[in-house]
């Protein structure tokens, strides 16, 4: 059952990561084509509530997304089973949920 709550988690994340995935395309576009230099694009982003939640949501999507699947990955390589893989999943999940996290708010925070 833990299974297929996982295949249908990392489904929805990949649902929510697609559009973030592509309006974050679009806004580099937009910056690189704009000229934007660092301070400017910084200028903009820091202390908007919309560009946190945009980035907060890709990095919570992405932090279960990618723990789920090397969860698959390194069950079908190594074999290891459930004890282990419930350790690693979180682990990871955790890890790329705190630097994504800081590097959110870096970038958003004033």
């Amino acid at each position: 059952m833990l299974g297929v709550r996982l295949y249908m988690l990392q489904r929805l994340t990949a649902l929510i990561m697609a559009p973030l995935t592509l309006g974050h395309i679009a806004v580099m576009i937009y910056a690189v084509q704009g000229g934007l230099s660092t301070a400017e694009i910084l200028s903009r982003t820091q202390g908007s509530i919309w560009w946190l939640l945009f980035y907060g949501s890709f990095v919570v999507a992405v932090s279960l997304h990618a723990a789920i699947g090397l969860r698959v990955i390194v069950h079908e390589t190594l074999g290891l089973k459930r004890p282990a893989l419930n350790i690693l999943t979180l682990v990871v999940s955790l890890l790329l949920l705190f630097m994504g996290a800081r590097a959110v708010l870096a970038v958003t925070l004033t």
